[in-house]
């Protein structure tokens, strides 16, 4: 009980970090988290403890848990081992989804449209996140997908943060639809060049996220 009891908050910590509640820095004080889910300090513990190894939290002397905060220079590193990722899930989704797979992937597509069209970044988000997950699963690689997965978890805050720069959700959207388009034909090598694309962080979209990321300190 205990432990799906931790496992549990650390999902919710985890959404409180990817959507910007718990901004990077933010102690997360054991005792007033434990006031605030009502558990006691234990699987709070064990929560941060495991977000820590999943590189979202850093638990540091005297100071406690805080959420982890990652320099441009690494973060555009970690963006190029995602877009990498996503091009190799790609790649062998388009060889290897099923109809039914592909029909699962259309369906999340028209739901990253209706959120585009309401101007709702932030449903947007969740519904690009299952979008990606759809890929990740179509690759029919699984330990490549739980790598995917996991680097994606670590990304979230940065990747909802993007969708916040003027115009980047129509254009998330727009590479999308080539993205879907392509691995509907299965061009594999199409489907990873703009899985990739649709990743990179570079030039004007770098400039934006450093931007972005200004803003972001500034309320820490």
């Amino acid at each position: 009980m205990t432990k799906r009891r931790s496992e549990s908050l650390r999902d919710t910590l985890e959404e409180c970090i990817a959507v910007g509640e718990f901004v990077p820095g933010h102690h997360l004080d054991e005792t007033e988290l434990a006031t605030r889910f009502g558990v006691s300090r234990t699987p709070i513990r064990e929560a941060l403890i495991q977000l820590a190894s999943e590189g979202l939290v850093e638990i540091r002397p005297r100071r406690g848990a805080v959420v982890a905060e990652i320099g441009p220079a690494r973060l555009v590193e970690m963006f190029e081992v995602m877009a990498e990722l996503e091009a190799m899930c790609a790649r062998l989704a388009a060889r290897r989804m099923s109809d039914t797979e592909h029909a699962a992937l259309t369906a999340a597509h028209l739901a990253c449209e209706d959120s585009c069209q309401a101007r709702d970044p932030d449903a947007y988000y969740l519904r690009n996140e299952h979008f990606h997950s759809l890929i990740y699963a179509g690759s029919h690689n699984q330990f490549l997908a739980e790598e995917a997965q996991r680097l994606h978890r670590r990304l979230r805050p940065y990747r909802r943060l993007q969708l916040r720069v003027r115009d980047r959700v129509a254009t998330s959207f727009g590479e999308h639809e080539a993205i879907v388009a392509a691995l509907r034909a299965g061009e594999a090598d199409r489907s990873a060049r703009l899985a990739r694309d649709h990743v990179l962080v570079q030039g004007q979209r770098f400039a934006d996220l450093i931007a972005s990321l200004s803003l972001l300190q500034e309320t820490a």
